[in-house]
């Protein structure tokens, strides 16, 4: 067992090594950075032969330009194109800034659902379903995606297309290839970026993002859009920054290829009896509906399930631990964390389609006087866990299956609730030891 001094020296390294290290496409049970990129990091695998990062960045940024534009035409890319493209590209020092910020501090779950359901987003909602009702018919008669899924998704990427982003994609991604923290990912969506503008879907002065790259009105990422991206409207270009009936399209096209399954629903917020096994509350668990319900497990509004959905297979989940509420997860929530991996936003997705028919409020109390982790707080649990022989799967500041495997497996020591749940009380216990 490290001693105190040499445990505060590990963290101490620990979270210097955190603030260059990226982690891609974690699941956020905390909803701490809630700023969606669809299809995005889970896609997007880098498969090319980039240079290393040390190597990209002993190169100006000129000379990384030009061995680029040679690798460009190589496969492909118009020369013309390319340099109209970069025509006064400069790397963006806020892009850097962006990619290597790691907030210490997180909202957690409840306060995310609040700003994600707010009663604005879900009026504006409801209008734009009103608007795009033919279009829409249209798309789920396709693609057999529901139409209230879609309108969410639209909703919390764009703000329903006010809130895409305002900057040019090629100059972010060119930034990030030359001296990002995964430049062969940026590498490959700046490739991408030009494929678009060579199919002239888009001009680059239009073509504009978040820091990231992610681009239009549903935040697709240049290689998720060259893959799903559609033209719905029919005018020769898929315009996911212009075209509302482009966007939702691609959006729906995208969650079919996932597994989106017509006719069933996300989840639903349950009830759990007194006595439940918090244990079975984990992803990997997954149990048809008339097992849930023959182990006490009921709708938060009603007191059986569907006869329809008996055979279904789902998964329950405690956002916030056995304190908070429960939920029922069906094949669909995990097709939506497809688009974006955080267990928080896909939550969201499903919450705020239900609110668009007057449903969606939840009925269990939110553990409020609790705060969540900080991310500091989170590197020391899952170095203490280490400690202890637990295995939270490596020591990152991320809360995902391992590091909840963990913690189940502490909690049992401890003959308390096996919920997986980081709290600041389990964080205080572990300490103690």
């Amino acid at each position: 067992m490290p001693t105190p001094a040499r445990r505060k020296a590990q963290l101490h390294l620990l979270a210097s090594l955190s603030l260059i290290s990226l982690s891609a496409c974690a699941d956020i049970p905390t909803a701490a950075t809630a700023q969606a990129a669809p299809a995005q990091l889970s896609a997007a695998a880098s498969t090319s032969a980039a240079p290393p990062a040390a190597a990209a960045q002993a190169q100006t940024f000129i000379q990384w330009r030009d061995a680029f534009r040679q690798e460009a035409l190589s496969k492909g890319i118009d020369a013309s194109l390319f340099d109209r493209a970069f025509d006064g590209v400069t790397p963006d020092a806020d892009v850097i800034k962006a990619d290597r910020s790691q907030p210490e501090f997180s909202r957690p779950v409840w306060a995310y659902l609040d700003s994600a359901l707010s009663n604005q987003r879900v009026a504006t909602g409801r209008s734009r379903l009103s608007a795009e009702q033919q279009t829409l018919d249209a798309i789920e008669q396709r693609y057999g995606v529901d139409r209230h899924i879609l309108a969410a998704i639209w909703g919390l990427e764009s703000n329903y297309g006010q809130n895409m982003g305002s900057r040019q994609v090629i100059r972010s991604l060119a930034t990030l290839a030359h001296e990002g923290r995964r430049p062969g990912f940026a590498h490959d969506q700046l490739l991408a970026a030009l494929d678009i503008l060579q199919h002239r879907d888009i001009e680059p002065s239009g073509m504009l993002g978040s820091w990231a790259g992610a681009m239009g009105q549903t935040q697709f990422i240049p290689t998720t859009y060259n893959q799903y991206a559609v033209d719905f409207d029919g005018n020769g270009r898929r315009d996911i920054w212009n075209s509302p009936a482009d966007a939702l399209a691609s959006a729906a096209n995208y969650l079919r290829a996932s597994g989106w399954q017509s006719g069933q629903r996300w989840g639903q917020e349950v009830r759990l009896p007194a006595n439940f096994d918090y244990a079975l509350a984990d992803p990997g668990v997954k149990k048809s509906v008339a097992e849930w319900q023959a182990l006490g497990v009921r709708p938060a509004n009603q007191d059986s399930f569907a006869a329809t959905m008996a055979e279904q297979r789902a998964a329950l989940l405690l956002p916030a631990g056995h304190k908070g509420p429960a939920f029922l997860l069906q094949h669909n929530f995990s097709t939506i964390m497809r688009y974006n991996n955080s267990s928080s936003y896909a939550l969201a997705i499903g919450l705020l389609s239900d609110r668009f028919q007057g449903g969606g409020q939840i009925q269990g109390d939110w553990p409020t006087a609790e705060r969540p982790l900080s991310r500091s707080e989170r590197l020391e649990l899952q170095q203490l866990l280490t400690d202890r022989g637990l295995e939270p799967g490596g020591i990152d500041g991320i809360i995902g299956a391992n590091t909840r495997n963990a913690i189940r497996r502490f909690q049992q020591q401890q003959g308390v609730p096996a919920d997986g749940y980081a709290s600041a009380a389990l964080l205080e216990e572990l300490r103690k030891q």
